[in-house]
């Protein structure tokens, strides 16, 4: 008999009230948001500044999906088995927000690092943009340590009836993040704080974006306390390379049903999320400068800072739109986590008393969680299929806008199904509406496999206390395998960012050749003069939009997969 993992102390959320815990619990998320913001704010137009092609570009923005193939489940797996006396999450996550703030830095001064060492030359220009894409590389890799490790310290601590509240608070969270980022951009900094933190809008963006991160990450490391790994399982004492790769493969391989389902639905979503999150506010303030004609770029100071700040409004409102969506939706959803009791029904949560007045006008029937996922991909879908008819700035930022409902659900529900899942699987016995058990086997050949921790480690009633202490040893868990499964999630949110990457280049290739001299300081462009190029940019059709306008039809994908995993729910009731 294979022995069991043996931890020791509780999970422990500082904080009076349990908004104010969950806020803590979720907190590092801010701060990776805002990074995020700015970096699909400024980088792409930051790197045709540089003299990069769209086509090219697009291969730079691989650095994503990459690091998320890798760092997501290669970081989990580590994490599920470290014994560091701070926990098994914290320490990356403190980690990758160093290394973060360290590539951020580098990114917003890759010309005076470069200049430091290399005079005025085509080298120069070279080394310039080979030292910027690998900051951009050091910087994905780094936030997808961050990213899989606070997400999986959100299933670590919460038992299955809190995982769809801590996904709520997460969403929450992404979105002020992000509505920080997008707000800060549209600042003009330079007017604002002077030379005080850079000579440049983009320079200043860095680093607040790395001071942000790193007292975010540092809010929710304070605050939460984990338990400690002190033996691991015998199947998981040996954690070499071959091994965790091993342990990836066969997890992915042998997925169960319903993670099998959320994976696949987060697959077709993300092939549509891809363009929309790395090239909507290029899009935005292109369509500004190609259908205003008092608007040009030739004779702007800081032609990235402009298309920045125009884009920027844009997301702004998208962000607002993506908070407001993350705070009411949760009151209008009902609950997944009740498809385990037996003669219960599902409930949504009651509204807190400042908006409790507002419940009065919503409809009396909640969909559930999955529908209204569902329903999501759909209204993302037709929103982007109008992107390439798009002709002004007023109508491009409506669009935009339009995704902040399904952006909010794109970063709750998925992880709320997850978290309960993978906590169903390391709960000691779960039971299903039909009255069948659904629990973990353990198997002596499973890496991932071994018998339930003892119950005495599962009471997490700091944070429960308006739950019954029987719900809690029933529907609490370790989430001993919270790593490998969120990475493996993670591993379905990156592969179709690949496919974006490819699709991107394919199009940029054949509609936008050339570099962009409106963002070249007016530069002819192998051998083309100026304004034939500018009119090649400027009258041919956008790259972009067709990119989004492909992303719709996936989400359409990504809407059927969501309906066959409806019929997967319902057929284990």
């Amino acid at each position: 008999m294979p022995e069991s993992a043996s931890w020791t102390g509780t999970p422990h959320i500082k904080g009076s009230t349990e908004s104010i815990r969950m806020a803590l619990l979720t907190f590092s998320l801010v701060g990776l948001q805002f990074t995020w913001g700015i970096e699909m704010t400024y980088c792409t137009p930051y790197l045709l500044q540089l003299g990069l092609t769209k086509s090219k570009t697009s291969l730079v923005w691989i650095a994503g999906p990459l690091s998320g193939l890798v760092m997501g489940p290669i970081i989990g797996v580590l994490a599920d088995n470290s014994k560091s006396k701070y926990g098994r999450r914290r320490p990356f996550m403190i980690g990758g927000g160093i290394v973060v703030a360290m590539g951020l830095l580098v990114l917003g001064w890759t010309a005076e690092i470069v200049g430091a060492f290399i005079p005025e030359s085509e080298l120069r220009r070279v080394l310039t943009i080979t030292l910027a894409v690998l900051s951009i590389y050091l910087v994905d890799f780094a936030i997808n340590a961050i990213q899989s490790t606070a997400r999986s310290l959100i299933v670590d601590t919460l038992p299955i009836p809190k995982q769809q509240k801590g996904s709520a608070w997460a969403s929450r969270m992404i979105a002020i993040g992000h509505l920080a980022g997008y707000g800060v951009s549209t600042i003009d900094l330079l007017k604002v704080l002077g030379n005080t933190l850079g000579d440049s809008q983009f320079k200043q963006c860095t680093v607040i974006a790395a001071l942000a991160l790193l007292l975010s990450v540092g809010v929710t490391s304070w605050a939460v306390d984990e338990r400690v790994l002190i033996a691991s399982s015998d199947a998981d004492v040996k954690t070499g390379a071959v091994k965790v790769v091993g342990k990836i493969l066969k997890t992915t391989w042998n997925l169960p049903d319903r993670i099998r389902a959320i994976c696949w639905v987060q697959f077709w979503a993300w092939i549509g999320w891809f363009p929309f999150l790395f090239y909507s506010s290029t899009w935005v303030g292109e369509t500004y400068y190609r259908y205003t004609p008092t608007a040009s770029l030739a004779d702007s100071k800081d032609p990235l800072g402009d298309i920045g700040r125009i884009g920027s409004l844009s997301l702004l409102i998208f962000s607002i739109v993506t908070f407001i969506g993350s705070i009411f939706l949760p009151f209008v959803v009902k609950s997944p986590d009740n498809d385990s009791k037996p003669g219960e029904r599902n409930f949504t949560p009651r509204p807190p008393a400042a908006i409790a007045p507002l419940a009065k006008f919503l409809p009396g029937s909640k969909p559930d969680l999955l529908t209204a996922w569902m329903l999501s991909h759909i209204l993302f879908a037709g929103a982007m299929f109008l992107a390439p008819f798009v002709r002004s700035l007023h109508m491009a930022t409506v669009l935009v806008s339009i995704c902040g409902i399904p952006w909010a659900l794109a970063c709750w529900a998925p992880f709320t199904f997850m978290g309960t899942e993978v906590n169903r699987m390391t709960a000691p016995s779960t039971m299903l509406a039909n009255g069948s058990s659904y629990r973990r086997i353990p198997n002596p050949s499973d890496d991932f496999s071994g018998p339930a921790p003892s119950l005495s480690f599962l009471h997490l009633n700091h944070l429960d206390r308006d739950i019954a202490d029987d719900e809690l040893s029933e529907d609490s868990s370790t989430g001993e395998t919270a790593g490998i499964y969120i990475g493996i999630l993670n591993l379905f949110t990156t592969l179709p960012q690949f496919v974006g990457t490819f699709i991107s280049m394919i199009v940029f290739e054949i509609l936008e050749p050339g570099r962009h001299p409106e963002l070249n300081k007016g530069e002819d462009v192998e051998g083309e003069g100026k304004e034939d190029v500018l009119r090649k940019v400027t009258e041919g059709p956008n790259g972009i939009a067709v990119c989004l306008f492909i992303g719709a039809i996936c989400a359409v994908g990504a809407a059927y997969a969501t309906q066959r995993m409806k019929g997967l729910y319902k057929r284990v009731r």
